[in-house]
């Protein structure tokens, strides 16, 4: 068991800051209390502990309320992607079989469905008495976060107390802490990334600043002027506060510490220049399945090691599969308190480990100092401005249209998303880019939408007819 996180933060730091947005703030007490409220107005929704709802908002301090909410009555999280498409949003309600859909007015034109719920309603809900449970189960799910997987269906992971707990411990131990500190997210809270800081904030006592959206200026003022601590981003996003920096010759305030890098490889060009900033860069690998961070490549060792994702944390095992010796290449298998015990939904027999190892589909190796190295991101993957991209999802779209016989993805090089789709199509009949494009978008969320379409005769494959995806990068 592990004590009621909001109650005991409540009680240990009650008049520090927990949350800052905008111009407000709120105290670790005031987010306590909210999030009681918050829990009998859910009750009065008939919504109880053990149910499980989905969750689709704007990252705004009303999602931090109503996730503590869910939080206190433990009611099961299912967060939602604002990004993705009706389609994409409906496969994952049904697949979650959620009692309830919690939407926030703002995205109310995204999904319609009789289990819908708006905030309004709830936060002008009456109070129903119910018991808050000052002890919570370490295998109790908190949240379920949706991560496409090879088949092209995307898997529901479970996040438990024990998952996230030991992730946030992990990163304590890292990255170090101090009273003072205040994490800027702008990163989506609907993203392990970003929830994540909010697990970390009710277990550290520390501040969140929130921003709903990535403003380069703004977050570029808080680090120069020392106003935060540490931030998460992805590359894009870091190379962005770079630009901004260099334009106006400023530097990384002292209080400053680390700046957090995960969703793909930094570029070193990158890191060079940020330590020209004095903006110390902590490189990053993790996934759903691991709640966040599994290794994570200090700043001191960020230019020494280039290319490398780090060590593990202290309380996670990291290994290659048949890995005899180092440098050896093969798959990446992790270990530790913080890999999820499982999936829900259409992969809820798939176990999410064998003999205790979570198998990532990533090849790296471990140099001779334990320093881990990805080669290939789960093969196929196409990491785009951190967002984690699928060829088979973007496939089974493609091959449903009529005129389309066959259909290959691959992710290309580009400049300001380190990576993007495209599209190798072999038509059945007749159809042209834009009608293609037309009805992607009826189906895909705007980032996995292919930016380059070219019509071929065939598609590379092997002996056994497997498509064969390297080899679409030497077609364009």
């Amino acid at each position: 068991m592990q004590p009621n996180w909001i109650m005991q933060r409540s009680l240990l730091t009650p008049n520090r800051v927990g949350l800052s947005f905008q111009q407000k703030q709120w105290t670790f007490k005031e987010l306590y209390e909210n999030s009681l409220k918050t829990a009998r107005q859910l009750a009065s929704h008939s919504l109880f502990e053990g149910d499980r709802v989905a969750i689709l908002a704007p990252s705004t301090p009303q999602l931090i309320f109503m996730l503590y909410g869910c939080m206190q009555a433990r009611i099961e999280i299912v967060l939602l992607n604002g990004r993705l498409s009706e389609q994409e949003l409906r496969y994952q309600v049904d697949d979650a079989e959620v009692k309830a859909i919690i939407v926030h007015e703002k995205e109310r034109r995204k999904l319609s469905d009789e289990r819908i719920i708006f905030f309004e309603e709830i936060m002008n809900a009456p109070q129903q008495s119910i018991s808050i449970s000052n002890e919570w189960d370490e295998l109790s799910t908190v949240s379920i976060m949706y991560t496409s997987g090879t088949t092209g269906f995307p898997k529901g992971v479970r996040q438990t107390v024990q998952n996230h707990s030991a992730s946030a411990v992990s990163s304590a131990l890292n990255l170090g802490l101090s009273e003072e500190d205040s994490w800027l997210c702008c990163v989506p809270i609907f993203h392990i990334s970003g929830f994540s800081i909010l697990v970390r904030s009710l277990l550290y006592g520390m501040t969140v600043r929130l921003y709903e959206n990535f403003d380069v200026e703004a977050c570029t003022h808080e680090i120069v002027e020392g106003t935060v601590t540490k931030m998460s981003v992805v590359a894009v996003t870091l190379q962005r506060i770079l630009t901004e920096m260099e334009a106006r010759n400023l530097k990384a305030h002292p209080r400053f510490s680390t700046m957090l890098v995960g969703g793909g490889p930094v570029p070193v060009d990158y890191l060079k220049r940020a330590a020209k900033l004095s903006l110390n860069v902590a490189q990053t690998y993790g996934m759903t399945e691991t709640s966040s961070q599994t290794a994570t490549l200090s700043n001191e060792d960020a230019l020494r090691k280039i290319g490398s994702a780090g060590k593990p944390l202290f309380f996670n095992r990291i290994k290659i599969d048949n890995g005899t010796s180092c440098h050896t290449e093969g798959e990446i298998l992790i270990r530790g308190p913080h890999v999820t015990p499982g999936y829900i939904g259409r992969f809820r027999d798939k176990s999410s480990t064998v003999d205790g190892w979570l198998k990532t589909g990533d090849i790296g190796y471990i140099d001779e100092e334990g320093y881990l190295y990805v080669i290939d991101r789960r093969s196929d993957l196409i990491i785009s401005g951190g967002e984690n991209i699928y060829p088979a999802e973007i496939e089974n779209v493609l091959m449903a249209h009529p005129s389309i016989k066959e259909a290959g993805v691959c992710g290309i090089e580009d400049e300001s998303w380190g990576q993007v789709p495209a599209a190798f199509i072999v038509r059945k009949e007749a159809i042209t880019e834009p009608e293609i494009m037309s009805y992607c978008r009826n189906q895909l969320a705007s980032y996995k939408l292919p930016k380059r379409i070219k019509f071929v005769d065939e598609l590379p494959r092997n002996a056994s007819n497997k498509l064969l995806r390297r080899k679409l990068k030497e077609m364009q």
